[in-house]
């Protein structure tokens, strides 16, 4: 019975994979580049890849600013485009780069003249804290360059250009982890850089990305941007955007805010520590690939349906969307305990960091049946439909009342071991599902916000 209704409507699985397939490669590729720094950094030395893996948490807090707005994009431009309202999705289009190149410029100015002010937030270890502020210089380039391409893969994924936007996406992943090695190692001739290496690389491929997406919007049938709606402000269509965005922003950023403490307090607990959580960040990203795609891909197929008016449709689409949810969720599982063998073969550790691994991979697996349920859940069919507001009440309660205060009570009151504050970081995602599923069957999502 469970399988018949998640794989009945072939209309249903064929557009979802139609639109996940290249949104999940797109993250799978981006999660990549991270991956790919700690291999290459950890065939450095081991402080390398911690104090990058530390470093990038500031570039993780803007991609949670970034997120919210490509999620306003999302949200609100998936139901004009069910409605066939071009016209609208040029402006959204417009007024969401002015908003990324404002917040880019800030990031550009923070990383590049007070980069040690904010490792400090990261790190106490002086040796973590210098390697990092090399690593920030360079990178805060790409930090400007950033927040305008993913606007653009943003516009091409609502516009049924999903396609597209992995090719871009991915092949820019090569060529970063391409350039990764060359600067890193010094391969062609090219002097050895290290850390500063694999910042020059992202700011290299960040440069082709963003040069790429502009020539591809000249293309038949694409969004271009239209620069007067960069500096045209339309009260009504701001207040729909932002009506929708700010809840989602909001909850970004607290849930960018405490995972980057939950970082912080790995940083806190010493080098082995730090170490280990970096890797299970890196494959917890690329775990996260799939249910980040299949959110994306039903939120853009709910919202087209309620958009275009057709309710009972869009209701039917995030009620598979949730079913399947909890079977990537086990999948995941599954997938996260096989991958130990292989990362221990790869990456260079002490002893004590290599216990710390795989006793968090172990906790990680029983996580990802809670993070991909919440995602796919809240950020795909919840905001499709303008629900917004229960992602952030959720966050409030679930992470900052409960697993956050409990890791830091953790770390600097109980000294408990570093395992079992791992596991109360863990705590929200899981503790959420019950609340999640309770809040779905009232269906406030199932609302058309055009106008």
């Amino acid at each position: 019975m469970f399988l018949r209704f998640l794989f009945r409507d072939k209309t249903f699985n064929k557009k979802l994979f139609a639109l996940t397939l290249p949104i999940s490669l797109q993250n799978l590729m981006l999660a990549l580049v991270a991956a790919a720094d700690a291999v290459m950094l950890g065939k450095l030395n081991q402080d390398a890849m911690a104090a990058v893996s530390l470093a990038t948490q500031i570039q993780f807090i803007q991609n949670m600013f970034l997120g919210a707005i490509c999620a306003g994009i999302a949200g609100l431009g998936a139901q004009y485009w069910g409605k066939k309202d071009t016209v609208v999705i040029e402006k959204i289009f417009g007024s969401s780069i002015r908003d990324s190149l404002i917040l880019s410029i800030l990031f550009f100015i923070g990383c590049r003249i007070y980069p040690e002010c904010l490792m400090r937030l990261f790190a106490s270890d002086p040796i973590l804290i210098d390697i990092g502020v090399e690593y920030l210089k360079i990178a805060s380039w790409s930090y400007l360059i950033t927040g305008i391409s993913q606007c653009y893969l943003a516009i091409m994924r609502v516009s049924e250009h999903a396609t597209y936007s992995a090719w871009i996406s991915s092949t820019t992943v090569i060529i970063n982890i391409i350039l990764n090695a060359v600067f890193i190692f010094g391969l062609f001739g090219i002097p050895a850089m290290g850390v500063k290496g694999a910042a020059l690389a992202t700011v290299s491929a960040r440069i082709f990305e963003l040069v790429w997406c502009i020539g591809t919007t000249y293309s038949r049938n694409f969004i271009k941007l239209k620069i007067r709606t960069i500096f045209t402000f339309e009260k009504l269509l701001i207040w729909d955007f932002w009506k929708y965005t700010a809840p989602i922003l909001g909850a970004f950023m607290l849930w960018g805010v405490g995972f980057t403490a939950y970082t912080a307090l790995m940083g806190q607990l010493g080098r082995d520590p730090a170490a280990a959580n970096a890797i299970a960040a890196v494959v917890r990203d690329l775990m996260c690939c799939l249910c980040n795609g299949i959110a994306v891909g039903s939120g853009i197929m709910v919202g087209n349906e309620l958009g275009a008016g057709n309710m009972i449709k869009g209701k039917r689409y995030g009620q598979r969307a949730m079913v399947l949810s909890f079977v990537i969720g086990l999948f995941s599982t599954i997938i996260v305990l096989c991958t130990i063998p292989f990362v221990l073969h790869f990456i260079k550790m002490t002893p004590a960091a290599r216990d710390y691994m795989i006793g968090m991979f172990m906790i990680m697996s029983f996580y990802m049946i809670g993070r991909c349920v919440c995602t796919v859940t809240i950020n795909g069919v919840f905001a499709a439909g303008g629900d917004t507001m229960f992602d952030p009440i959720s966050l409030l309660v679930c992470m900052y009342g409960i697993a956050l205060p409990c890791a830091f009570l953790g770390t600097f009151y109980f000294h408990w071991p570093v395992l079992v504050v791992y596991a109360c970081t863990c705590l929200d995602e899981v503790g959420k599902i019950p609340w999640v599923i309770y809040h779905f069957y009232k269906y406030r999502w199932v609302r058309n916000i055009t106008r």
